[in-house]
C-alpha cells in the first residue's frame, strides 16, 4: 500500500516523474502512479528531485559557523596553523553548540549524512570527540553522522595519542585516522601500524588524511593499499585528499589507480583551490571510488564554505573541466550515492526500496542544479519534510 504519493517531478535526466513511498521508502519511481484516493499526495510542482546529499568529508569541532566573522590568519608552518586554531577556539562557544549550527546549516541544504573528523590527541584528550557526540545524539534520526577520531598533531610526535586514538573508538567513534605518516611522523610504516593496528583489532574503519605530493605521496598510497589488500579490509578504507594523484604522470597515476582499486580503497576530494588534486574521470576508469566532502567549513584553516553538498560538487565540477551533462552527473553522484556507498551507507538513491530521502528543486535536470546551484530546497528525509529539532 502507497502511504504518500510525490507527483508532478523531474528525475536527475529530466524526464517527468511520481515518486510512491511506503515505510520510509521508495516502492515505485515511475510517471504516473495511480494510488487509492485517501493516499496524500505532495505536488512538488515540477522540481528537480536528486537524492538527499552525504558529505563524506567535515570538520563539524573546527567551525565558526554562527560566531562573529574571524579574519583569517596567516601561519607559516603546520605547527603554527595549530597555535592559530587553538587560540581562535579558545574565544568562541563550546564546540557542540558550533557542531549543532554546522549540522542545522547542512540539514536545511539537503545534507542527510555525513563523516566527521574531530580531533583527538594527548593534548585535548577525547573533549573534542565528547562534545560532537553530545551533537550527534541530538540530530539522531534526522542526520547521520559517523566520527573519525583525527589526530590532527600527528601519532608519533604526540606521545600519547595512539592510546587516545584507541579510547576514541572504544568510547564510539567508527572510522581511526591518520595524517601524513611521513611528514608528520616521519615513520610511515609505525605510523600506519598504529591506525590498521587499531582497526583491525576495534573492527573499525579507516579515513587517513594524505597531502604529501609527488612519488612520495604515491608510495604511501601503495602502502596503504597493500596494507588493506592484506588485512581484507576493501571497502572500510578512504584516502583524504590524496593530492600526489594530480602531481604524477600517467604511468604512475595508473600504478597507484589499479593497486587502490584492487584493495578497495576509496579516494575523497573537495576540489581544494589551490592545490592540484585527483583527476576524478581517471581513476574511475580503473574502478577507483572517488567521493566528495566540504572538508573546513569557515575555519582556522580557511574562511570559505557554507555546508552546501550541491555547491560542493559544482566546485568539483568546475575544478575538473566537467562541461558535458555526463561529467556533471559525475560530480553529483560524489556527493549524494558515491558518497554513501564510501560510508558503508546502503539503499541510498532514486530507486525503488531505496530509502525516501531526497532534495526538491527549481532545476531541470540533474548538470543543471550542479552547474547553478539553485539556493530553495524541499529535504524529506524517509518521505517526510525536514523537521529540525528543539
Amino acid at each position: 500500500m502507497i502511504e504518500r504519493l510525490f507527483t508532478n517531478a523531474l528525475l536527475p535526466d529530466g524526464t517527468a516523474t511520481d515518486l510512491a513511498v511506503t515505510d520510509g521508502r521508495f516502492v515505485a519511481i515511475e510517471p504516473d502512479i495511480v494510488a487509492d484516493e485517501a493516499v496524500p499526495r505532495i505536488d512538488l510542482g515540477g522540481r528537480l528531485v536528486l537524492p538527499a546529499f552525504v558529505d563524506g568529508h567535515i570538520h563539524l569541532d573546527k567551525s565558526f559557523l554562527g560566531e562573529p566573522w574571524q579574519p583569517h590568519r596567516p601561519a607559516a608552518s603546520l605547527r603554527g596553523r595549530l597555535a592559530v586554531e587553538k587560540a581562535l577556539l579558545a574565544g568562541v562557544r563550546p564546540a557542540a553548540e558550533r557542531a549543532d549550527a554546522l549540522i542545522a546549516q547542512a540539514a536545511r541544504l539537503g545534507t542527510v549524512a555525513m563523516r566527521s573528523h574531530v580531533d583527538v590527541d594527548a593534548t585535548t584528550g577525547l573533549s573534542h570527540l565528547h562534545a560532537v557526540m553530545s551533537a550527534r545524539e541530538k540530530w539522531r534520526g534526522i542526520v547521520d553522522i559517523e566520527l573519525v577520531a583525527f589526530p590532527q598533531a600527528g601519532i608519533l610526535t604526540c606521545p600519547g595519542t595512539a592510546d587516545i586514538l584507541d579510547a576514541a573508538i572504544r568510547e564510539g567513534a567508527e572510522v581511526v585516522g591518520g595524517i601524513d605518516p611521513e611528514s608528520m611522523d616521519g615513520d610511515s610504516e609505525d605510523h600506519l601500524d598504529v591506525v590498521f593496528g587499531i582497526a583491525e583489532r576495534r573492527g573499525a574503519k579507516i579515513d587517513i588524511h594524505l597531502h604529501e605530493a609527488g612519488l612520495p605521496g604515491i608510495a604511501q598510497l601503495h602502502r596503504i593499499a597493500a596494507r588493506t589488500r592484506a588485512l581484507g579490509l576493501g571497502g572500510r578504507v578512504a584516502v583524504s585528499h590524496a593530492y600526489a594523484l594530480g602531481d604524477v604522470d600517467e604511468p604512475a597515476l595508473d600504478a597507484v589507480a589499479r593497486a587502490l582499486a584492487d584493495a578497495g580503497v576509496a579516494i575523497m576530494t573537495n576540489a581544494p583551490g589551490d592545490r592540484a588534486f585527483p583527476p576524478i574521470l581517471r581513476l574511475r576508469e580503473h574502478g577507483v571510488r572517488l567521493f566528495a566532502g566540504n572538508d573546513n567549513i569557515r575555519d582556522a584553516w580557511w574562511p570559505y564554505g557554507n555546508g552546501d553538498m550541491l555547491q560542493r560538487a559544482m566546485l568539483i565540477g568546475y575544478r575538473s573541466g566537467f562541461y558535458s551533462d555526463e561529467d556533471l552527473g559525475v560530480a553529483l553522484t560524489m556527493a549524494t550515492t558515491e558518497a554513501a556507498k564510501a560510508l558503508g551507507l546502503e539503499g541510498r538513491g532514486l530507486e525503488q526500496g531505496a530509502q525516501a530521502s531526497f532534495v526538491a528543486l527549481p532545476a531541470s535536470c540533474g548538470a543543471a542544479a550542479v552547474a547553478a546551484p539553485p539556493a530553495e530546497r524541499l529535504v524529506f528525509r524517509h518521505g517526510i519534510g525536514l523537521k529540525l529539532p528543539d
